[in-house]
């Protein structure tokens, strides 16, 4: 059985994050055909071996992060001590990727392309000459979306080794049923109206400011589920517009509830209006459960999962009038809304199932073990 090596930050559980979950579906959905391996940094600065189902976690010491890269010494020499015969690395997680370089290991290397470097502007023009050596020596870089492969400078470089493979979600947890529906009626029941969800990691590029101000001019009840650093900023803002009462902020949730949640809802809303946000897998999941979205125009893969005019809209990226006139558009047409939220879940189904996704991903295994 082949051996695999996944390499990256984290992992889920208990890391709760879009890359980490997708790590944790994909190595499961792989393991039947291959010996599954990941190494990440352990948050605790010590060794550990973790197993998930067939999956062995390798948890290395980490000292510090460095803008989020985990600093691991002991990376190199993990690398070396498991030869692989395929390295999947995620990115953009430099120190992982140095540490391959630094280990001169064998074996095919397969790149995820999450994310360009953004925030760390600084540590992406340092790092730039040894990611340009890192992609120049893959042997396929799989993009994410048909946007981010367009809009990224290094992914153009390397377009020629390029294969897009959509991010996938496990669908099943989204399914309608007698009791997700009684679930959700209550939700509904207990805040009342019509009931505007956001789902994720409060931070700054997720655009939630514009989302509260725009909720003054929208006749709904809006839902913000998840825990970050900009609560306070939120609460703040909307302590300040006086909309208590309107925007609610119900902290993390598990993922029942979360999905049940996602039911109940009128309308999904990401408002996220930086590049930071590369792909939008809570879309997804939106889409699954028959919810329209309205999203922002951002020339990465959001508005690839969210189909304007189809599936949601999408409109002008920090523009809170924008987002109030989508919201109001969907929620003052009911017949808008039903047929968006068939639409949304029919894309959900055919184009983002995790079984879709793993069938791709091995397929690009088969094909770059076959080369000589």
């Amino acid at each position: 059985m082949p051996r695999v090596l996944h390499i990256y930050k984290d992992f889920y559980p208990p890391i709760v994050g879009g890359i980490e979950k997708h790590l944790n579906l994909l190595c499961r959905g792989i393991s039947d055909e291959y010996q599954v391996r990941v190494l990440v940094a352990n948050r605790e600065n010590q060794l550990s071996i973790e197993h998930y189902g067939a999956v062995e976690i390798v948890k290395a010491p980490c000292r510090r992060r460095l803008a989020s890269a985990p600093v691991a010494p002991m990376f190199p020499q993990l690398i070396r001590d498991w030869p692989a015969d395929i390295v999947h690395f995620h990115m953009p997680n430099p120190t992982g990727e140095l540490a391959w370089m630094v280990s001169r290991a064998k074996g095919r290397v397969v790149a995820t392309y999450h994310s360009d470097i953004v925030r760390q502007k600084w540590m992406g023009k340092l790092y730039a000459p040894f990611q340009y050596l890192f992609m120049a020596g893959t042997d396929m870089i799989l993009p994410t979306s048909p946007h981010y492969l367009e809009s990224s400078k290094w992914l153009r470089r390397f377009k020629h080794k390029c294969n897009v493979i959509p991010l996938g979600i496990d669908l099943k947890p989204f399914a309608d049923s007698p009791e997700r529906m009684q679930r959700a009626g209550a939700i509904r029941l207990r805040h009342g109206g019509p009931l505007i969800l956001f789902v994720g990691c409060l931070r700054y590029y997720k655009g939630l400011d514009y989302l509260i101000e725009a909720m003054s001019g929208v006749d709904a009840t809006c839902l913000l589920i998840g825990e970050g650093p900009e609560r306070e900023k939120l609460e703040r803002q909307i302590a300040t517009l006086g909309l208590r009462r309107k925007v609610l902020l119900l902290g993390g949730l598990p993922d029942q509830a979360v999905a049940d949640h996602l039911q109940a809802a009128d309308v999904f809303c990401l408002p996220s209006h930086l590049r930071s946000e590369a792909y939008g897998l809570s879309q997804i999941e939106a889409m699954a459960s028959g919810t329209p979205v309205v999203s922002c125009r951002l020339d990465t893969g959001v508005p690839f999962v969210n189909v304007d005019g189809v599936t949601g809209f999408t409109c002008e990226p920090a523009n809170a009038l924008a987002l109030r006139d989508c919201l109001n558009r969907l929620l003052q047409n009911d017949d808008l809304r039903r047929e968006m939220g068939e639409q949304a879940r029919a894309r959900a189904m055919s184009q983002f199932s995790a079984e879709n996704m793993i069938m791709r991903v091995k397929k690009v295994y088969e094909n770059v073990l076959s080369r000589i």
